[in-house]
């Protein structure tokens, strides 16, 4: 057999196993679905975890000085990909998860960052709108009735953009 012959029966074989293999292949990261946000936790962030353990799972960075507005013992770090934002802890320690700001990477309900007022009212009906803080925050907030058990989402929309920049759960913290 010509080696021209043995390359073209061979070349319909490997078609079909690169074809076999990208529909067997995950997809891509990008593709993925947007962490959840419910009114006690983001992901496999939950208020009341302590930092040593969400530091070994991987879900934050390191531990550093908080806002300077909550006085000199306060602490926070960052969050892991795929979140991007970041978490209070209490005062003393064991250090807890006091509140959870999110700026990216998470969605309540289909609502993330981007999202307008009538787009959160949309999902969120009994969600009251909140304008006293527009002045001096630049920012709309949109706050989530309390539900049994659990706290609230609150949402930051721009006074500029009229987009969401901000999540928090159970409020925004004033430092950001």
């Amino acid at each position: 057999m010509s080696p021209l012959r043995l390359v073209l029966l061979l070349v319909p074989a490997c078609l079909v196993a690169v074809a076999a293999a990208a529909i067997a292949a995950p997809p891509a990261a990008h593709d993925a679905a947007a962490a959840k946000i419910t009114p006690t936790r983001v992901d496999g962030v939950h208020i009341g975890d302590t930092h040593a353990d969400l530091r070994a799972r991987g879900k934050v960075g390191k531990i550093g000085p908080g806002c300077e507005l909550g006085g000199p013992n306060t602490r926070s770090a960052k969050l892991r990909a795929p979140l991007k934002g970041s978490v209070d802890y209490t005062l003393q320690s064991p250090r807890k998860v006091t509140d959870i700001s999110i700026t990216g990477g998470a969605k309540a309900r289909g609502v993330g960052i981007g999202a307008t007022i009538p787009a959160i009212k949309a999902r969120f009906p009994h969600a009251k709108v909140d304008h006293s803080t527009d002045s001096v925050f630049l920012l709309t907030m949109v706050r989530t009735p309390k539900r049994p058990g659990g706290g609230q989402i609150t949402f930051g929309v721009s006074t500029q953009t009229k987009r969401t920049t901000i999540i928090g759960v159970p409020f925004i913290a004033a430092c950001e």
